[in-house]
Parts: C-alpha cells; sequence; structure tokens
C-alpha cells in the first residue's frame, strides 16, 4: 500500500548542531554553537516556530572542521528533556551500537520524555571513522544489509515478546524488553542515503527515507523509485530532504550570503571530505551513492544543501518547498548559517508562506 503524497501539511526539522563547526566546510562566520545551553534554546526556538523535528548528528573522531562532538542520543534526550513538543531524532551508527543496547536507551528515553524521541540509522560513509575505533568496515551494500537486519531487530525487542532473530550479522534468543515504548508500534525508525541499496532497504522496512539535497527533478526520481517498490512490498515509506536553507528579504542578500559561503570554503578541508565521500558515494555498484556527482561547491555544504535551492526570499522559498511536496517530499531537513536567528525567521516569514500555498491547493482540488 503506498502512501499518496500531499495529504498532509509538509513538516520541518532541523539539524542539531551538537558537531562544532555548524554545517559547512567554511571560514565564513557562523553565528552557531555545539554547547548544550545554545542547542537547548535553539530547541525551544525551533519548537515554538513550527518545527516539528529536530536531527542529532552522530561522529565519533574529528575532521573537516568537527573537532568536538556531542554523542546524539545523550544530546537527544536533552534536548527533548528542554521541550515538550518537539521530536528529536537521534543519529546511530550500526556497528558501534548493538541493537539491544539501542532499543532499551530509546525505550527509556521515550517513557521518559512522553514518546517523542527517533532513531535515524546511518550505514555509515566514514570509513577513517570506523577505523578508528576499531570497527570493520563492510563494502557498500554490505552496510545496507547489516542496517537491514538493524532495525528488523529493533523492531522486533520492541513490538515482540520472546523476540528470536537469526541474521548474518546479530542473533536473538527469546528476548523480552520490558518497558516497551510507549510510541506504538514503535518509535521512529529514519534512514538515509542515495544509492540503490538504501532505496530498496527503505522500500521494505524504514518508516522515512533521508535523501541529500538534489534538484527537483533528481528527487522526484527516487521518490518514484522508492515508492514503486514500495507497492511491491506492500510497504510505505515518508521521504525526507535535505535542504541549506538562506532566506533573506532580497534575493540579492541569499545570493551574496551562498556567495561568500563559497568564497571563504575551507579548500583543503572540502578537498578532504570530498575525497572520503566520494569513495562512499561511488562504491555504491551503480556509483549513485551520496556525493557521488557532488562537485567542490556542493561539498562545501555537508548534504549537498545548496542543490536543492532553498536560496532567496521567503516568497520563493515557500514556493519551491510546495514544489518539494507535489513530487512527494513529506519532511525539509533544513540546515541554516546562524541556527537561532535563521530558524526563528524561517519560522515567521517562510512557513506561514508555505501554509498559505498548501491551503489554496487543497481549495483547488477540493473545487
Amino acid at each position: 500500500m503506498s502512501q499518496l503524497p500531499n495529504s498532509f501539511p509538509i513538516k520541518f526539522a532541523y539539524w542539531v548542531p551538537n558537531v562544532s563547526g555548524g554545517l559547512l566546510i567554511s571560514k565564513i562566520e557562523q553565528r552557531t554553537s555545539w554547547d548544550i545551553d545554545y542547542n537547548r534554546k535553539l530547541a525551544q526556538i525551533a519548537e515554538q516556530n513550527g518545527f516539528e523535528y529536530a536531527l542529532s548528528q552522530i561522529r565519533f573522531t574529528a575532521g573537516y572542521g568537527a573537532e568536538y562532538q556531542h554523542e546524539s542520543v545523550a544530546f537527544t534526550h536533552a534536548l527533548l528533556a528542554a521541550t515538550s513538543k518537539l521530536r528529536v531524532i537521534a543519529a546511530i551508527l550500526p556497528g558501534p551500537w548493538h541493537p539491544a543496547v539501542l532499543a532499551k536507551q530509546i525505550a527509556t528515553i521515550d517513557h521518559l520524555t512522553g514518546g517523542r524521541i527517533a532513531v535515524n540509522i546511518v550505514s555509515g560513509w566514514f570509513k577513517t571513522e570506523f577505523t578508528a575505533i576499531g570497527e570493520p568496515w563492510l563494502e557498500h551494500d554490505e552496510r545496507y544489509r547489516r542496517s537491514e537486519e538493524f532495525i528488523r531487530a529493533i523492531k522486533g525487542i520492541w513490538t515482540q515478546d520472546d523476540f528470536s532473530f537469526s541474521g548474518d550479522f546479530y542473533r536473538f534468543h527469546n528476548f523480552t524488553l520490558k518497558p516497551k515504548p510507549l510510541q506504538q508500534p514503535h518509535p521512529e525508525i529514519f534512514q538515509g542515503g542515495s544509492s540503490r541499496a538504501s532505496r530498496d532497504m527503505a522500500s521494505r522496512i524504514s518508516d522515512w527515507y533521508f535523501t541529500n539535497g538534489n534538484t527537483l527533478e533528481g528527487i522526484k526520481a527516487q521518490i518514484d523509485d522508492i515508492r514503486a517498490k514500495a507497492v511491491k512490498e506492500g510497504h510505505s515509506v515518508k521521504i525526507g530532504v535535505n535542504a541549506f536553507v538562506i532566506a533573506r528579504d532580497t534575493e540579492e542578500e541569499a545570493q551574496a550570503v551562498l556567495n561568500e559561503i563559497i568564497e571563504k570554503a575551507d579548500l583543503e578541508a572540502v578537498n578532504a571530505f570530498g575525497h572520503e565521500v566520494k569513495q562512499a558515494g561511488k562504491a555504491s555498484p551503480e556509483g549513485e551513492g551520496n556525493w557521488a556527482k557532488s562537485t567542490f561547491e556542493d561539498l562545501v555544504q555537508y548534504n549537498d544543501g545548496f542543490k536543492t535551492n532553498l536560496i532567496g526570499t521567503p516568497e520563493q522559498i515557500a514556493e519551491r518547498i510546495v514544489a518539494l511536496k507535489a513530487v512527494g517530499v513529506d519532511l525539509i531537513l533544513t540546515g541554516f548559517l546562524h541556527f537561532q536567528e535563521e530558524v526563528e525567521y524561517f519560522g515567521q516569514r517562510v512557513l506561514p508562506l508555505v501554509r498559505e500555498l498548501e491551503s489554496r491547493q487543497a481549495d483547488q482540488v477540493a473545487a
């Protein structure tokens, strides 16, 4: 059973800056901090301005300007404790985490925070990080096979008593977790990727699929592929797209900010990042994984956020968001230069225009 797009208002999430350096590999000033006080206030601003989700990042080692990193699950719990409605997604790496440990962590936090935590299963792109912490580095499609087993395991632990599972990576024998999460049937499960293996996995098992920024045509092709496969699997999956937002009063101001970001790019760090991630992207059998076709300018923003083109006036950005919704996007995962100020600006200036356009379209359909 496929999910019809456009049935509900498009949702908004923001990247949690729990890693130093913001979301840009650039020496431009970023009035953004990775510390907990800044992030608590940011979460409250986001909640008050229409954001429904936040995504905490997971990094274990330094690199590309990210010298300091707070662990994602603990940080997610802190943000949930500082808010009342916001849902926070903790990024998780199979390998460092075991499904039983993760399932128990999340079930406990779910009870402590009224059922507002979710997880993003990251199959892994940073080989240097895995080898630094002594974790085996699997081939591209094997990483997705492990992630799929990981998801099947946590779903089983969260929903069944006497759970048993025999896979190539994980095994369980009559395991019962109590208490189970408050959320039914279980906390939401997100995953990322752009490769064939990631799309196929999403079509079978994930609740949400995150993809890197892309053109409208590129995003539509991915969504059409995933949803056609999901129909055959009797599954439905929602789609989230990464976008770096530069919303300013005029188009010229927004473009000037983008130009400055790229002009002040950290050349050495961008090239090192590009080398690492392009290996991951091209490692998929079809050579179409994340970053496989990213230019230098694209790589200045970690997840190809400039490609989505939410850069301009509030009116321009709102129209582009509604166009993304029309091709099947359910959620925009946003990044910003100066998070606190710009999340508030987005909530006050862009989001109302999106809702107005959605309402007009709904009226046209009803008529």
